[in-house]
C-alpha cells in the first residue's frame, strides 16, 4: 500500500520589516505648530494659520497652555507691520464675538498676546488695536440693542466677550502691579445701561448673563471707588420687573439675579480661625462655656459681664471638684455606696412582675 503523500502547506513571506519607518495617519500631528514647518510646500498666510489655531483651540480648548507659546513665538516672527497686526486682531475679534463658547478663549489668548507679542508700532499695540475695534463696536450699542434679531445677536456676543476681556485682560503697572483696564469697566456699565433701556427678553437675558459673569467682580471694584452703581443696577433690574413688558420666565431670571446679589453673588467668606475669635466677632464664643445659676434662679454664663466676678469664683471652685458637672453629675463613674444600694433595689410591683416573667419563660422552654 503506496504511502499518503505529504504536501508542505506554502510559507507567505510577509513584507513587513522591523526596520521599517513609523507609521502616522495622514492627518496626525504631535503638535499643532510642526504642520506649519519651514519646507511645507503649501505654506499658509498669517490669516490661514491664525484662523487653523483659532479653530483648534475652539476644538480642544485643554491644548492652550501647551501650544500657546509657540503659536506666540511664530507670530513674532511673521507680524512685523502695521497691517498684519490689525489682521490679527480683527481675525480673533470675530472669531471670540461669532463663536459662543469662545468668548473666555478668546480673552485668555488676547491677554497672553497683549504681553508677549513684541511688535509696538506707532499706531498701537496689540492691546490698543484690541480694544480700538471693541470700542468701535461700543459706539453704535445704542442703535444695535434696538436693532433686529440678528443685529441684537451680534451685539449680545460683543458684551458677553467684553465682560471676559474685563474679567482676563491683565494690565501691569509700572510697579509690577497687575490691575484691569478700567475703560472697561467704565464700558460694561454703559452696555448695561443699552440694554435695560431696550428691554426686550434676548436683551434682559444678556444682561444677566453678563451680571453674573462680572457682577461680584465690578461691585468690589466700585465699592473700592465708592461708588453705588450696583445698586443703580439692582434697583434699575426692580424697575423692569415691575413695568417692562418682557415674559414671565425672564422676569423670574430677573428675580434670581437679584437674590444672587443679596446673597454676595453666592460667595461664600471664611469663618474667623479660633485665634481669630473673640467675643464681638463670634457669636458661638461662649458657646461651650458652662451654665451656671443665681440664687434667683437667673442662667448666666461669662458673656453676662455683671456676673463676671461670680462666674469666675465658680469656676474656681470647680476646679476642686474635677469629677462634677455644674449641674453635680458624677462624671467618674464611682458613686455613694449608700445611693447606689437604694437604686439597685426594685419597686415591688416591678419585683412580683418580674419573677412571674421569668417562672413563665422558665415554664414555655421545659415544655
Amino acid at each position: 500500500m503506496a504511502k499518503p503523500q505529504v504536501v508542505a502547506a506554502p510559507v507567505l513571506m510577509s513584507k513587513l520589516s522591523v526596520n521599517a519607518p513609523e507609521f502616522y495617519p495622514s492627518s496626525y500631528s504631535s503638535n499643532y505648530t510642526e504642520s506649519y514647518e519651514d519646507g511645507c510646500e503649501d505654506y499658509p498666510t498669517l490669516s490661514e494659520y491664525v484662523q487653523d489655531f483659532l479653530n483648534h483651540l475652539t476644538e480642544q480648548p485643554g491644548s492652550f497652555e501647551t501650544e500657546i507659546e509657540q503659536f506666540a513665538e511664530t507670530l513674532n516672527g511673521w507680524v512685523t507691520t502695521d497691517d498684519a497686526l490689525q489682521e490679527l486682531v480683527e481675525l480673533i475679534y470675530q472669531q471670540a464675538t461669532s463663536i459662543p463658547n469662545f468668548s473666555y478663549m478668546g480673552a485668555r489668548l488676547c491677554n497672553y498676546l497683549s504681553h508677549h507679542l513684541t511688535i509696538s508700532p506707532q499706531s498701537g499695540n496689540f492691546r490698543q488695536l484690541l480694544l480700538q475695534r471693541c470700542r468701535t463696536e461700543y459706539e453704535v450699542k445704542d442703535q444695535a440693542a434696538k436693532g433686529d434679531e440678528v443685529t441684537r445677536k451680534r451685539f449680545h456676543a460683543f458684551v458677553l466677550f467684553l465682560g471676559e476681556l474685563y474679567l482676563n485682560l491683565e494690565i501691569k503697572g509700572t510697579n509690577g502691579q497687575v490691575t484691569r483696564a478700567d475703560i472697561l469697566q467704565v464700558g460694561l456699565r454703559e452696555l448695561l445701561n443699552a440694554l435695560f433701556s431696550n428691554p426686550m427678553d434676548d436683551n434682559l437675558i444678556c444682561a444677566v448673563k453678563l451680571l453674573k459673569l462680572t457682577g461680584s467682580v465690578l461691585e468690589d471694584a466700585w465699592k473700592e471707588k465708592g461708588k453705588t452703581d450696583m445698586e443703580e443696577v439692582i434697583q434699575r433690574i426692580e424697575n423692569v420687573v415691575l413695568d417692562a413688558n418682557c415674559s414671565r420666565d425672564v422676569k423670574q431670571m430677573l428675580l434670581k439675579l437679584v437674590e444672587l446679589r443679596s446673597s454676595n453673588w453666592g460667595r461664600v467668606h471664611a469663618t474667623s480661625t479660633y485665634r481669630e475669635a473673640t467675643p464681638e466677632n463670634d457669636p458661638n464664643y461662649f458657646m461651650n462655656e458652662p451654665t451656671f445659676y443665681t440664687s434667683d434662679g437667673v442662667p448666666f454664663t461669662a458673656a453676662d459681664p455683671d456676673y463676671q466676678e461670680k462666674y469666675q469664683e465658680l469656676l474656681e471652685r470647680e476646679d476642686f471638684f474635677p469629677d462634677y458637672e455644674e449641674n453635680g453629675t458624677d462624671l467618674s463613674g464611682a458613686g455613694d455606696p449608700y445611693l447606689d444600694d437604694i437604686d439597685d433595689e426594685m419597686d415591688p410591683e416591678i419585683e412580683e412582675a418580674y419573677e412571674k416573667f421569668c417562672l413563665e419563660s422558665e415554664r414555655k422552654r421545659k415544655q
